[in-house]
């Protein structure tokens, strides 16, 4: 997928707020999305923020549609679905900071050990996805910024998959790696 524009992404972002304002029965315009960038297929993550803290994140990692069709089923999941937080409220909306994230496709990488691992992650640019056989999470590039250090990142990100937070270090989970455009509001 080629990269978009700032201004696709604002339209990606009106797009998300606007959806979630339909589902909480607000009146607010809703912009169309007739960008034939925006038609593409491409994962998609839509997080929301409340005072700096995260307030929801729901994302597909592969394609499953349109960009725009999962920005658009994103941001209601993440508003009303993420299983770590209450339903979004109308008085948080007024609130909330939403960014989209647009992903490039995962590819495989290959590392000997928990060192050479560690070595080869870009913090900051890379996302990561986790896996060992049912076992599997990822962390947008974002999480970085919680997280800079690698031995920590990974730690969690074996957590959040349900493993020891060594594991990592064993070398035996398959890594993805992955980039995204992301696309935010300006502070509300």
């Amino acid at each position: 997928m080629d990269s978009l524009t700032q201004k696709q992404g604002a339209e990606l972002v009106c797009l998300a707020r606007a959806e979630i304002a339909a589902r909480l029965g607000m009146n607010e315009e809703k912009p169309v999305a007739v960008d034939e960038a925006l038609q593409a297929r491409g994962g998609t993550f839509v997080t929301l923020k409340l005072d700096n803290q995260l307030r929801g994140c729901i994302g597909n990692i592969e394609p499953v549609g349109p960009i725009v069709d999962s920005v658009r089923d994103n941001a209601v999941n993440a508003a009303f679905h993420d299983y770590r937080f209450a339903a979004l409220t109308p008085a948080e909306y007024e609130k909330i900071n939403i960014s989209v994230s647009v992903l490039t496709p995962a590819v495989p990488l290959e590392y000997k050990d928990g060192d050479d691992l560690a070595a080869k992650l870009r913090p900051g640019i890379d996302g990561v996805i986790l896996r060992y056989g049912r076992n599997s999470a990822t962390f947008l590039p974002q999480v970085w910024e919680q997280l800079p250090d690698v031995g920590q990142f990974l730690g969690h990100l074996c957590l959040k998959a349900g493993l020891a937070s060594n594991f990592w270090e064993e070398g035996e989970a398959d890594i993805l790696l992955y980039q995204v455009q992301n696309f935010q509001e300006h502070s509300r």
